[in-house]
C-alpha cells in the first residue's frame, strides 16, 4: 500500500494559533510548529499535503509554512461542528487513495532512526489497512486523547488489532472497557495524532455524521465504525507526541526538542543555574521573614 497523500486538520476553535508558533528544531533553526510537522509528513514519501482551516486562515497558514508551502492544498471548514466533518471536507483530495493523517497541534520525537510517520506507513503496507498510531498513556491523560483498546498480535512488536475506541474517555469507563492486556495498571493506549487511513474511513465518517443522536462526531466515532466493518490496527510508534494543545504544551515540547538535540548541554546548563537562581531567591525569602 503506497500512501503518497497526507491530511492535515487544524479548523477546531483556537486550534489556528498553534501551528503558526514558532520553536527552535533539533538542530537549532527556528521553524514553526507547522513546518515541524510538514517536515514529519515529507519524511514518509508523501508527496501532497492538505491542510483542513477555517475560512480566512490560509495567508497565515501560507506564511508559517515557509519554503514548504509549495507542498500544500487547503481546503476550509466554514462551520466548527466536529473532526469527522473536518475530515470529511478532504474527500475530493484524498480520491479514495489511502492517505496519512495528521492532527495540526501535535509534534513528534522519534526514538528510532526513522521518523514516527515513517514508522506508521510500514507498518499499514505491511497489513494493508487502516492503522493508528498509540503511545501507552496515564490516566490522568484521558481527557486529551481518543482511547483505543485491543489485542496483541503475535510476533508483532508493538501492533494490536483494535476492539474498542473511545474518544476522551472518563477514568471509570476506561478501566471498565478499555484496558488492553500487556500495559502498566492505570496506562491506556491513546492517540498519537497520527494515522493511515484507507477509503473505507470515508463511509464510517459519513455514517457517524449523518447520526442525529452525535451532536459532533469526532475521528474516534468514525474509527469505532471502521473496526466493526473492516480490519483496523494500532501501532505503538517508538516516539513521543507532544499535543501543544494543552497548558505549557508549548513549553514542554520545546525543551523536548531541545533535549534532542545539539544545544542540549546548553539546556541543561541553563535549566541548573534557573533552578539555583530560584532556590536562591527562596531561600533568601525565607530568611527575610
Amino acid at each position: 500500500m503506497q500512501v503518497r497523500k497526507a491530511v492535515i486538520t487544524a479548523a477546531a476553535p483556537n486550534q489556528n494559533r498553534i501551528p503558526t508558533q514558532q520553536l527552535v528544531d533539533c538542530q537549532g533553526k527556528d521553524k514553526s510548529a507547522l513546518q515541524l510537522i510538514l517536515e514529519e509528513v515529507l519524511s514518509c514519501g508523501v508527496e501532497e499535503i492538505c491542510l483542513v482551516i477555517r475560512p480566512g486562515d490560509q495567508r497565515s497558514f501560507e506564511q508559517a509554512a515557509g519554503d514548504l508551502v509549495g507542498s500544500l492544498q487547503f481546503v476550509e471548514q466554514s462551520e466548527p461542528v466536529g473532526y469527522a466533518d473536518a475530515l470529511l471536507r478532504a474527500k475530493g483530495f484524498v480520491a479514495k487513495e489511502p492517505f496519512l493523517h495528521l492532527v495540526g497541534d501535535h509534534l513528534y520525537l522519534s526514538a528510532s532512526n526513522l521518523s514516527c510517520a515513517m514508522q506508521l506507513v510500514n507498518v499499514a503496507s505491511e497489513f494493508s489497512c487502516s492503522v493508528s498510531a498509540v503511545q501507552s498513556t496515564r490516566e490522568n491523560n484521558l481527557p486529551y486523547f481518543g482511547i483505543v483498546s485491543g489485542t496483541r498480535v503475535p510476533r508483532k512488536d508493538g501492533v494490536f488489532e483494535v476492539q474498542r475506541v473511545v474518544e476522551k474517555p472518563t477514568p471509570t469507563r476506561a478501566e471498565q472497557e478499555l484496558v488492553t492486556p500487556g500495559l502498566r495498571s492505570g496506562h491506556y493506549l491513546g492517540f498519537f495524532g497520527m494515522h493511515v487511513l484507507t477509503n473505507d474511513i470515508i463511509a464510517a465518517l459519513e455514517h457517524v455524521v449523518a447520526d442525529p443522536s452525535i451532536s459532533k462526531p469526532t475521528l474516534s466515532d468514525g474509527l469505532d465504525v471502521l473496526r466493526s466493518r473492516h480490519k483496523y490496527m494500532a501501532f505503538e510508534v517508538r516516539g513521543t507526541r507532544y499535543n501543544l494543545g494543552i497548558p505549557y504544551g508549548l513549553l514542554i515540547s520545546q525543551l523536548a526538542i531541545a533535549l534532542s538535540g545539539r544545544d542540549r548541554d546548553r539546556i541543561l546548563t541553563e535549566l541548573v543555574d534557573l533552578l539555583a537562581q530560584r532556590n536562591a531567591v527562596a531561600v533568601d525569602g525565607g530568611r527575610d521573614a
